[in-house]
């Protein structure tokens, strides 16, 4: 296990680092009981669950949150091609092996949630029930790949295709101030579309100062600012870059519903819940036709995509009402 930093002994909180799938994963863990596995999106780490681990940890749960590969203190390993669902839900299986649980609850939010969400259809026999915040259950289409869909749709300059390029990505992150670079991350609010021209994107200043909303602190941006400090930000973004490749591996998945209880919550100024067709998707049938043991959504009110953050409490109740009725 590496140095302890910042935010890393925060409320009884233990950290330990291990062997699973070829690779060293970081874990962050809290108390005994049913263990719920709590899996972060792009780009965080581990820390934003912090809160949730607390709260489910002092109701008689096992909080067991990683850093994924690519991400903190886990290994990142530097091909794009290392990052399919294969790979990082074969880690989270080796990590529930690990763990020496025969079923967990698993809880994803962003890029964590796309992984449970394929943890379920790969491997339902592991999971008592999926939380997935902000990004529903996305069936594949057979008929053209996620790219040349994005590309369609926003062009160029939309941020997952601007992510395929390291100049318009790690590039542009390089030359702006990483603490200013997560605040921009952590408090972006809006639900349209991130276009990001070239020359004019994440690295250009924003236009006024940033004020911290109550729900991030100074220190936070701190945490995850030093973590990709260390590793840079190539880790995250292969997740991204292996799109097209998740597309061709998962074809044996075509039409495949995922068969574990679930709930699903999203803020109604979340960009994902922006997306063409998603709120019909959503709502009208769609998703529940994809997943039919989908017991409920929750749109909050006024919340963005960084909901395990901005709404932790209602979140962590939302978590733990769902899964103490399972």
């Amino acid at each position: 296990m590496g140095e302890l930093a910042l935010g890393d002994g925060i409320g009884g909180i233990t950290h330990r680092t291990v062997a699973v799938n070829g690779i060293r994963l970081h874990i962050a863990e809290k108390g005994t009981g049913p263990a719920v596995l709590l899996l972060h999106g792009f780009p965080e780490l581990w820390y934003s669950w912090r809160h949730q681990i607390s709260y489910l940890s002092s109701r008689g749960y096992r909080a067991v949150a990683p850093d994924l590969r690519g991400f903190g203190d886990s290994d990142a390993p530097p091909p794009h091609d290392c990052y399919t669902m294969l790979h990082v839900v074969g880690d989270i299986v080796a990590l529930i092996q690990f763990l020496g649980e025969e079923k967990v609850f698993v809880v994803g939010h962003d890029w964590g949630a796309i992984v449970a969400w394929n943890l379920c259809m790969f491997r339902p026999d592991l999971v008592r029930s999926v939380v997935a915040l902000s990004v529903a259950f996305m069936p594949r289409n057979p008929l053209r790949k996620p790219l040349d869909t994005l590309r369609l749709v926003y062009g160029d300059d939309y941020y997952v295709c601007a992510f395929q390029e390291k100049e318009r990505a790690e590039g542009e992150f390089a030359q702006i101030d990483l603490k200013l670079l997560m605040k921009k991350f952590l408090t972006y609010h809006d639900p349209k579309p991130v276009i990001v021209p070239k020359g004019k994107g994440f690295s250009t200043p924003p236009e006024k100062e940033i004020v911290l909303p109550a729900w991030l602190s100074e220190e936070d941006v701190e945490y995850f600012a030093n973590k990709f400090r260390c590793t840079g930000f190539t880790g995250g973004v292969n997740y991204y870059r292996a799109l097209d490749l998740n597309w061709e591996l998962t074809a044996a998945w075509t039409g495949a519903q995922i068969e574990v209880p679930a709930k699903f919550i999203v803020g109604d100024e979340d960009l994902t819940y922006h997306f063409p067709g998603a709120k019909e998707y959503i709502h009208h049938g769609g998703f529940r036709k994809d997943v039919p043991l989908l017991q409920d959504v929750v749109v909050i009110e006024g919340a963005g995509h960084f909901i395990n953050q901005e709404k932790a409490m209602e979140i962590a109740e939302h978590i733990y009402e769902f899964i103490s009725n399972i």
